[in-house]
């Protein structure tokens, strides 16, 4: 027999309020602070659209991160919410106690709900902790533009229309709030639907691209001026994964971007690159030396050629602090000729490298009676390089990870 915990009195306290929705309504200006989260997340999960609506006139918080209380969707609840924003937002003068700035709607902001509320949350992003300091409530002040931030992600068909309500009912109250994106993932929707969205969104704010299983690269350098073209310096990330789905094309087509030379993080991770030539990676690589800072290069299905045509241009990225290659088929003459060309990019912090084939017997099972003697031999190679640094053999053995450090100091 389980015993259930009985509810808080600030629960209890919400129940009656919400018991009568009027009641609850005309209290809203009196109530302490700390009662508008709890009352909000059980009038949220009672779908009570009047108070929820009248809710946003007296928020005393600047933040309201709603996305982090469940899978948003076009439901009447969002309706409620919206339509309570755009009474406010229309306004000159912000109401007594309205004190919101910023309407969340990724799935971050945990800590301020289990501040208020206890963990009165499931499936809430822990990182990035919402301020919830206000101002004093007896200040009239004018209506600053909201600022709405919302993380694009197309992983599934049914985001697209959420998303596209959003981003019409941002342009439609232009000037009143801004709509911030910071981060676009792609994976497995046909390009021209996230096409459709991406023309009304203002890019600047977007500092990340996760493109995986990407499709038809070349779409990065569409003739279209209201989508990415000019500003991939603005996304400061790029990544893609997925065998049998980036072609020699795309990777063409990525080089010519115009801005791409700002480029501070690549991964191509998965991405199945064994019968590529090196020459597009090579010019990838040539393009944004100046400012790579990540490079991931993980299970592309990578040879010794492949690799030692990129080596030149691998030993100009002095800005580089991740590099990971690991997963790849590369001899131990191969692996050494990495060390060489990386030991004078002073700001690597990570370095991952594959266990040599070598170490491999031919049922691709690994052998560390030959495991043993490169182990060995990498520190005297680290040590007449002179540079102080710590490396790291991955290999991938009946599906489990076994990493060996291998370290000068």
């Amino acid at each position: 027999m389980s015993i259930r915990t009985p509810p808080t009195p600030l629960r209890l306290a919400g129940r009656s309020l919400l018991g009568d929705q009027a009641s609850a309504i005309a209290a809203l200006e009196y109530l302490p602070a700390e009662l508008f989260p709890p009352l909000f997340i059980q009038a949220y999960q009672k779908r009570k659209q009047k108070p929820l609506k009248a809710m946003m006139h007296a928020w005393p918080f600047p933040v309201l991160p709603l996305g982090c209380l469940s899978q948003l969707s076009l439901d009447k609840v969002l309706k409620a919410v919206l339509d309570g924003l755009d009474v406010l937002i229309a306004q000159e003068v912000r109401p007594r106690r309205w004190k919101l700035r910023v309407l969340d709607l990724r799935n971050s902001g945990a800590n301020f709900w289990r501040m208020w509320c206890g963990d009165s949350t499931q499936n809430c992003s822990p990182t990035e902790p919402v301020a919830v300091h206000s101002s004093s409530p007896n200040l009239e002040h004018p209506l600053a533009p909201l600022e709405v931030f919302l993380d694009l992600n197309f992983s599934e068909m049914d985001g697209v229309k959420f998303f596209m309500h959003i981003i019409q009912w941002a342009q439609q109250r232009e000037g009143l709030l801004h709509l911030c994106c910071k981060t676009l993932r792609i994976s497995e929707v046909p390009f021209q639907r996230v096409r459709n969205v991406l023309v009304g969104v203002q890019l600047d704010c977007i500092q990340e691209v996760n493109m995986l299983k990407l499709r038809h690269l070349r779409d990065l350098n569409m003739d279209s001026p209201s989508f990415l073209r000019g500003r991939l310096d603005q996304m400061l990330r790029l990544s893609g994964s997925g065998q049998r789905r980036l072609t020699h094309s795309d990777l063409t087509h990525l080089v010519q971007c115009p801005n791409l030379r700002q480029l501070k993080s690549l991964g191509l991770y998965g991405t199945n690159l064994t019968d590529f030539s090196p020459e597009p990676l090579r010019a990838l690589l040539e393009a944004v030396a100046p400012t790579l800072q990540d490079l991931r290069l993980d299970n592309c299905g990578m040879v010794d050629s492949q690799v030692e045509a990129i080596l030149p241009v691998l030993s100009c990225c002095h800005q580089l602090r991740d590099f990971t290659i690991s997963e790849n088929h590369l001899s131990m003459a191969t692996a050494e000729k990495l060390l060489r060309h990386t030991a004078g990019l002073r700001s690597l912090e990570i370095e991952l490298y594959p266990v040599p084939l070598e170490c491999y017997r031919t049922d691709q099972t690994l052998d560390q009676e030959e495991v043993a003697p490169i182990r060995a031999e990498l520190p005297g190679t680290l040590r007449e390089l002179g540079q102080p640094r710590t490396i790291h053999l991955v290999t991938k053995t009946y599906s489990s990870w076994e990493v060996y450090d291998v370290a000068f100091s």
